[in-house]
């Protein structure tokens, strides 16, 4: 096997295990919540706490990578997030598995920071739609078989066996990234690490991310506009730093990296959740299976898988933002019709919905990774890659945050348990009518950003 091929490989396997790990964890979000006496606020922050975890540290992880080699951060990533699967697994409370989940999301942000850069600077500009598309596909292929294989693993092992599945993946793919990965102190560069910036940084966003489900109450106010002031003061402080966290300079006067920044944050903003709100209706409202609920939630995924290489390589081609904004605009139309869902809903509608959005989201992530890391120099490239996985990750983190905001003010603490399905649905109706309005704008970023080309 080539260099550029193992590379490629190490690369996307490593890419699978978080996505799988997600999805998987969805499916098994009910049969938690069960055995370990949870409401669905807590099981939303089984979720919640690796995302947050995850977007806290991958922006200090991806300037880390820049310095000191991203092939050190990405092997420490592993291995930590092995470790933390297992720990994960072996939870006894509610307290311990959020914990686990949360350092969980530490080794999953080093694998994020340092995956794409690899990938990146490793293949040649004409190449490099193809090889994210694949890297891609990889990361959907991970949300296909999650579903599937978790929903059996927890009908016949316990939801305990997928932590476990995944600790042992982890583990696999350590010697092989040891082996065919190549030390790269050439791409390091000079200058200390922005610790203060990177604390402040940090702080900043738990604030937000921790605030916002709490909205619209006093509480909730406060966590986000002390998170927002001090986001405020990050950027004052890092404009006059001598080796900034992020050198915001460098990407103010670049649309394209700005705009497809914006649009990637809004569009997982608007998606994520819908596999974390599906499991739930299907498997509480519908009554299904954890088997049958995982091959019914296979549909978006597969089409994602199917179509992400051909959409990547087709950036190579075609300017990313025609491809896109056609993606962002689908995933308005999906996830609008998703808000008529109720009691009622047939299977094939929900199928059909999920292939549309499938569609949506294979368009828009390869052309968009494409042309964020083609708006850069490649001693940027960490970094940039650092920031487009913060802005998914904090995305995606708003789009629990914001599930989490509907079951609180509609459901209430009291009544978020899972035998209250209709707070439930009505809360799950109203998640899919704010997650397409989201969309609108995301479409306009999309389009705003211009060409990557001249």
């Amino acid at each position: 096997m080539s260099a550029r091929r193992s590379i490629l490989f190490v690369t996307t396997l490593a890419s699978f295990l978080t996505p799988f790990m997600g999805s998987a964890i969805n499916i098994a979000l009910p049969a938690m919540g069960k055995d370990l006496g949870m409401d669905t606020i807590g099981l939303g922050w089984v979720t919640t706490s690796y995302l947050l975890s995850a977007a806290v540290f991958l922006l200090p992880f991806g300037r880390l990578s820049d310095k000191f080699g991203r092939k050190k951060i990405f092997m420490l990533g592993i291995v930590f997030f092995a470790i933390t699967a297992f720990a994960s697994a072996l939870a006894g409370s509610e307290l311990l598995l959020i914990i686990s989940r949360f350092f969980n999301g530490a080794g999953g942000a080093m694998i994020y920071a340092t995956a794409i850069a690899i990938l990146t600077s490793s293949f040649p500009r004409e190449e490099r739609g193809k090889v994210l598309g694949i890297n891609v596909a990889s990361v959907y292929l991970g949300l296909s078989l999650g579903p599937t294989l978790g929903g059996l693993m927890t009908s016949l092992l316990g939801w305990r066996s997928i932590f476990a599945l995944i600790g042992l993946l982890a583990t696999i793919v350590i010697p092989i990234a040891a082996t065919k990965l190549e030390n790269d102190r050439k791409l390091s560069v000079s200058g200390t690490f922005d610790l203060s910036g990177s604390m402040i940084y940090g702080l900043s966003l738990a604030l937000i991310i921790y605030g916002f489900p709490k909205m619209p109450g006093l509480q909730g106010l406060i966590f986000l506009l002390c998170g927002i002031a001090g986001l405020w003061l990050f950027a004052v402080i890092e404009k006059k730093a001598p080796d900034p966290l992020l050198q915001i300079s460098s990407f103010s006067g670049n649309q394209v990296f700005i705009f497809s920044n914006l649009a990637a944050f809004i569009n997982y903003s608007a998606t994520f959740a819908l596999v974390f709100l599906l499991s739930f209706y299907l498997q509480q409202i519908k009554g299904l299976s954890p088997e049958k609920t995982g091959l019914i939630l296979m549909a978006q995924p597969v089409m994602m898988t199917l179509l992400s290489p051909v959409a990547g390589k087709l950036s190579d081609r075609l300017e990313p933002y025609v491809l896109a904004s056609s993606g962002m605009g689908l995933t308005v139309i999906g996830l609008g019709a998703f808000s008529f869902l109720n009691p009622g809903s047939s299977i094939t509608f929900i199928i059909l919905l999920q292939v549309i959005l499938g569609l949506g989201f294979a368009l828009f992530s390869s052309p968009n990774t494409n042309a964020v890391m083609s708006s850069v120099n490649p001693s940027h490239y960490g970094i940039a890659s650092a920031t487009l996985g913060t802005m998914r990750l904090t995305g995606q983190t708003m789009s629990m945050g914001i599930s989490l905001m509907m079951f609180a003010l509609i459901m209430g603490n009291k009544g978020a348990g899972l035998e209250n399905t209709a707070g439930l649905m009505t809360s799950i109706r109203y998640a899919f009518v704010v997650f397409a309005l989201l969309c609108i704008p995301g479409t306009f970023f999309s389009m705003k950003r211009g060409k990557i080309r001249k």
